[in-house]
């Protein structure tokens, strides 16, 4: 069977870990072709909660500003309730100013950007920039023979079969995951715990609602429990109530039954209500095993699933592809060696299997005891800690630290400093996600020379930096030396994912030696 195409990286899924994939590919130059069996966009809500950290990463490769526009009609919206119906009293489960900017932290705010506004962004964003994507296609089969990945697909609109071959595989299929279970990957955790229907509907809920939140928690004997959401378009509203699927199905919420539901959860008999969309989902726990079988690698939901409550999952899932992109660039752009790959799993996966139980946790008590919800947000964003053969010198036993004052170690995400660059304020996460960056201090010179050596003789993407004053970043808070506990000529190595890879705490002897050494212990 002859390939119709050709392609570095195939991604099936076009949902936010798929879509994602494909812009961070594509903005790093790597050729990926993505597929995905749905004729466009989902109008229902899912995934809205941008983190700060993804945001930051957005940030990283120019996207700061559109996922914000993105997010614009939900500008106004801040904390999340409880009550019983929105015509009674509320509580905060996490109030407004939570979702607040923490600049000594991280350049970047939380967002909220409805995933049906945000996908087409995504998507658009990754075309411009090289990447091919091809909706209402399907994958049928896939073999991997060690040296790539042949596929066949077939449109969905008129049948038509094609091949496609690639060195690598991304799964970006869901919770469901067809390629997993072909795979016989298995996954540990409790499985589906709840299964939802979500309804989409118009109302005019003014007089209720006069602070739009992110979110309300309903729960009331009428109804049992729910939760309501904002919608980008005004007057357009989103709930999911709990159903039994062994008893029930879609067919069995008639939009009367619906109507009921919304009325009883805002408390109000006579309220007017168009359903405009319905469609049921699960809610599982469970994490892969693997994330990497050969050269295929699970992201997103494929690789795990969990509550939403905190708002990660989509998060976690634009992390994994964020994590895993550099690192096919590397292999396939041939300056680092395939073993690089074997670090995915190691780091993703740990961590995953934390969440899961956490946001599980508090799932539990937002339901049932909402004002015992003591989750750290800031340490689930920022606090989280890798351990592979990707970096020297991590020595922690523990993916979440006690504390946000990890100071540039090894395996952790690399402080943020503002700094002046020919002029201009930028966060030091601005120089990221295209090759390693190397900080030294004022007096570091020798160690930014032997970056530039490095970069030109071993073909490396890397860029040295002395930060202080009066040098190439001008430190404006002079926070440097704190922030990384580095002196004047002491050097940390930062990878394209914004995580630091190696440090030394003072000059070397052969700075060239050093630095060209821990690189090639780092590509595998």
């Amino acid at each position: 069977m002859t390939n119709d195409e050709t392609t570095t990286v195939l991604i099936v899924g076009g949902g936010y870990a798929g879509l994602t994939s494909s812009l961070f590919l594509s903005h790093l130059g790597v050729p990926s072709i993505l597929v995905d069996k749905h004729p466009g966009f989902s109008i229902q809500g899912r995934a809205r909660g941008i983190t700060p950290r993804t945001m930051e990463i957005y940030r990283s490769i120019g996207m700061e500003a559109e996922m914000i526009e993105a997010g614009r009609p939900f500008a106004d919206d801040k904390g999340g309730a409880y009550c019983e119906t929105l015509a009674g009293e509320w509580g905060w489960l996490f109030p407004p100013e939570a979702a607040t900017s923490f600049p000594d932290l991280t350049p970047s705010t939380f967002n909220l950007a409805d995933q049906s506004a945000a996908e087409p962004v995504l998507s658009e964003a990754a075309r411009k920039h090289g990447a091919v994507q091809h909706f209402n296609t399907e994958l049928l089969t896939f073999t991997d023979d060690g040296d790539g990945v042949t596929a066949e697909v077939v449109d969905r609109a008129d049948g038509q079969r094609r091949t496609i071959r690639a060195d690598y595989l991304i799964a970006a299929d869901g919770q469901r995951s067809p390629i997993r279970e072909r795979l016989g990957i298995k996954r540990s955790g409790p499985g589906i715990v709840r299964h939802h229907l979500g309804c989409v509907f118009d109302a005019d809920l003014s007089k209720y609602v006069k602070q739009r939140a992110i979110l309300w928690f309903i729960r009331n004997e009428e109804i049992g429990g729910m939760f309501l959401t904002t919608t980008a378009e005004p007057g357009r509203w989103g709930m999911a109530v709990d159903y039994d699927p062994e008893t029930e199905t879609v067919d069995s919420f008639p939009d009367e039954r619906c109507v009921a539901v919304i009325r009883g959860a805002v408390g109000d008999p006579e309220l007017q209500v168009t359903v405009r969309d319905k469609q049921t989902w699960s809610q599982g726990v469970a994490v892969s095993d693997e994330y990497r079988r050969g050269r295929v690698f699970l992201v997103g939901d494929a690789a795990h699933v969990w509550s939403p409550a905190g708002g990660i999952g989509a998060n976690t899932g634009v992390q994994d592809s964020y994590n895993l992109a550099w690192k096919l660039a590397a292999v396939s752009k041939g300056w680092a060696k395939p073993g690089l790959l074997d670090s995915y799993h190691p780091e993703r996966h740990p961590l995953a299997e934390v969440l899961a139980e956490l946001t599980e946790e508090r799932q539990h008590n937002r339901i049932n005891d909402p004002e015992n919800d003591k989750a750290d947000d800031l340490l689930w964003n920022f606090g989280q800690r890798y351990l592979s053969g990707a970096m020297i010198g991590a020595d922690h036993d523990s993916v979440f630290g006690d504390s946000l004052d990890l100071r540039g170690q090894p395996g952790t995400r690399a402080p943020h400093l503002w700094v002046e660059q020919d002029g201009q304020l930028i966060s030091t996460h601005d120089l990221f996600s295209r090759g390693f960056v190397l900080f030294t201090g004022a007096g570091g010179g020798a160690w930014t020379d032997a970056a530039t050596h490095v970069c030109e003789t071993e073909g490396i993407p890397l860029i040295g930096y002395r930060v202080g004053a009066e040098v190439e970043l001008v430190d404006v808070d002079g926070a440097w030396p704190d922030r990384y506990r580095l002196g004047e000529d002491g050097a940390v190595l930062i990878r394209p994912d914004g995580y630091v890879a190696w440090r030394h705490e003072g000059p070397a002897g052969e700075p060239r030696e050093a630095l060209s050494g821990a690189l090639r212990t780092i590509l595998g």
